[in-house]
Order: structure tokens, then C-alpha cells, then sequence
């Protein structure tokens, strides 16, 4: 055998094992595609039962029979930020978060849990 014949014969083992990985790899995407369509979401329950910050906080303010304005007085805020803050326009200050889990008798952290 000369040069040129076991050069072809490597170069057409090379291909051959290059096709064969390329095959084994659609193999395990196609495996994998399947099982993840068949799959549940994982956090459909929690995304159902999710509530924002916001949520939480008119939740809290309301079971304590308070008006937005009482909360803004009593925070030195204004009631339009309270508003803001319920609607998820935005989120109070740490220091804010503190004055209200405290308004409403639980810990900041406790607060925070609620809102998933």
C-alpha cells in the first residue's frame, strides 16, 4: 500500500467517526427535546400564586382597615408614593420597608417572603 491509499483510508475513518458523533449529538438533542416537551413547568404553581411587593403591601394595609393617606402620614411619605408602591411603580426605601412591616406588625422579612 502506498501513502496516498492509507491517507485516504484515515481521512474516510475520520469522516466516518466525524458523521457518527454528528449523529449521536441530533441523537441526544431530538432525546432531550422530547422529555423537555413532555415535561411540566416546574414553577407553574408558584407563577400562579405569585404576588408582587405591592400586592402584598395593599393587602396588609387594607386588613388593617388603613386609608393610603394614614400610611403616607404616618411614614412622612406622601400618598401618592404609597400608591406608587402598591401599584408596583415603584418600591419603598429599606428604611420605608422597615416603618411599614412594623406599621403592620410583622418583620420586614416576613413582609418580603410574601412577595414571591
Amino acid at each position: 500500500m502506498n501513502i496516498v491509499t492509507i491517507n485516504l483510508a484515515i481521512n474516510i475513518v475520520l469522516l466516518l467517526a466525524i458523521c457518527a458523533m454528528l449523529v449521536y449529538l441530533v441523537f441526544l438533542l431530538i432525546k432531550a427535546l422530547k422529555k423537555y416537551i413532555k415535561s411540566e413547568p416546574v414553577r407553574k404553581e408558584k407563577a400562579e400564586s405569585a404576588k408582587s411587593l405591592g400586592e402584598v403591601l395593599k393587602r396588609h394595609r387594607t386588613e388593617c382597615k388603613m386609608t393610603q393617606e394614614f400610611v403616607a402620614e404616618t411614614l412622612g411619605v406622601s400618598r401618592q408614593a404609597v400608591s406608587k408602591w402598591e401599584s408596583g411603580l415603584s418600591d419603598p426605601s429599606t428604611t420605608n420597608l422597615m416603618a411599614l412591616a412594623k406599621l403592620f406588625n410583622m418583620t420586614p422579612e416576613d413582609l418580603l417572603k410574601e412577595a414571591q
